[in-house]
């Protein structure tokens, strides 16, 4: 029996199906929500929240990551999508758009000791990229998404056990993505939120595990509402670095890395070059679910702007970033 949702009687379809039936059946398509807000230095708090739902699964899943007083934050919720597959409520955690593409409002409502109440609000336009793909050796799909980015500024306040704080205009970012992304099976990517006073940059890179390009797209979006900038090419050159900052190796588990350091160079659709030099320490390590994690960095241009960026660089099998497969 076809199985209809109260979202199937708005004017939203774009297949000649249900809206639990996507267009690509594939158990790791998802489609999810992402938010990350910081202060103004590498060291301060960063709160993470990201939502999803798996249609071919049946479920929808929250995190909630970051560092609090200098201590790491992760919780995992899911439920069940029973008659409704839509609503973007998991356990404790909470999205409301109240405002497309304006003002949207992201609730942790006492989770396991951890409190958010977080409101999003536009720094600059939304940027959609391009739609990516990414098979295996043997034709599997592995990638198969479109994602939009948007820098904004967050308010409100955040509370682990006895640590609380205030959120009064801090810089983040957030993404809505929808395809195939089966995490744990892509050599790497990296994704840069640069959140500088008269803009951000942002970038979606991936690579297979010899270091060959197989996407990039990203933005420079003005912080005074002017139509996006397409980044036409990127390159990077970074390190992780232990808990002096010098250079190390990942290993098999990154249990020597707390850092990352080095430059990143932009090339824009209107021919400015930017290279960002940035230095940093984890906010949110992956392990033991997957490779690497994000970053808070402080970071300069050559240009001289200073700013503060999450950088994450995950995967599995990179000749640089993991050269010993997980």
């Amino acid at each position: 029996m076809i199985r209809l949702s109260a979202f199937d009687e708005r004017f939203v379809h774009q297949l000649p199906e249900p809206l639990r039936v996507v267009a690509v059946e594939h158990d790791h398509w998802r489609e999810s929500y992402f938010f990350v807000t910081h202060g103004d230095d590498a060291d301060t708090d960063v709160v993470v929240v990201a939502m999803a739902t798996y249609p071919a699964r049946a479920v929808l899943d929250a995190l909630v990551l970051g560092r609090v007083g200098g201590e790491q934050v992760f919780r995992y919720y899911q439920r069940e999508a029973g008659d409704d597959p839509h609503t973007p409520t998991v356990g404790p955690v909470s999205v409301v758009v109240e405002e497309p593409f304006e003002r949207l409002r992201v609730t942790v409502d006492g989770a396991d000791g951890f409190d958010a109440e977080l409101t999003f609000h536009r720094r600059t336009q939304p940027y959609a990229l391009r739609r990516g793909r990414l098979l295996d050796d043997t034709g599997s799909l592995l990638w198969d998404q479109s994602h939009m980015i948007q820098s904004g500024t967050f308010t409100g306040t955040y509370r682990l056990g006895e640590v609380s704080g205030e959120v009064p205009g801090w810089r983040g970012q957030r993404d809505h993505s929808w395809g195939v992304r089966d995490h744990g099976r892509i050599p790497m990517w990296m994704w840069l939120a640069i959140q500088l006073d008269d803009g951000m940059l942002g970038v979606w890179h991936w690579e297979l595990a010899s270091g060959a390009r197989v996407f990039t797209d990203g933005c420079w979006a003005p912080a005074d509402g002017a139509d996006p900038v397409p980044v036409v090419d990127f390159h990077h050159d970074l390190q992780w670095t232990d808990g002096h900052g010098d250079v190390v190796g990942y290993g098999r588990d990154g249990a020597s890395v707390e850092g990352l350091a080095g430059t990143v160079v932009f090339t824009l659709a209107d021919g400015a070059r930017v290279a960002v030099h940035g230095r940093g320490r984890w906010c949110a390590p992956y392990r033991p679910l997957y490779g690497g994690g994000q970053h808070l960095m402080d970071v300069h241009t050559d240009d001289g702007r200073r700013g503060t960026a999450v950088y994450e660089v995950t995967g599995r099998d990179h000749h640089r970033f993991f050269p010993s497969p997980a």
